[in-house]
């Protein structure tokens, strides 16, 4: 089971909100989850990105691989 970090998104029409998950990655973007990181809200004047550092480290050294725009929101956060 290849375990991804990605971007769930929870938000209604026109107003994006997302949950950073640890998920399966045969599971589809908006299935069962296995944990919650963090959070990104870029409807906000300044984007909101919020993670969780130890779950997300936790995480990594179990294996985990992030997307692509994890790992781009997390350089611009500079983590």
């Amino acid at each position: 089971m290849a375990v991804k970090i990605r971007l769930a998104r929870i938000g209604s029409h026109k107003k994006p909100f997302y949950r950073i998950v640890a998920a399966s990655g045969e599971k589809a973007v908006q299935k069962k989850f296995i944990e919650i990181l963090g959070t990104y809200n870029p409807c906000s004047n300044a984007e909101q990105f919020k993670v969780d550092k130890d779950k997300f480290d936790k995480w990594i050294s179990l294996g985990a691989k992030p997307s692509d725009t994890v790992m781009s929101l997390l350089k611009k956060q500079g983590k």
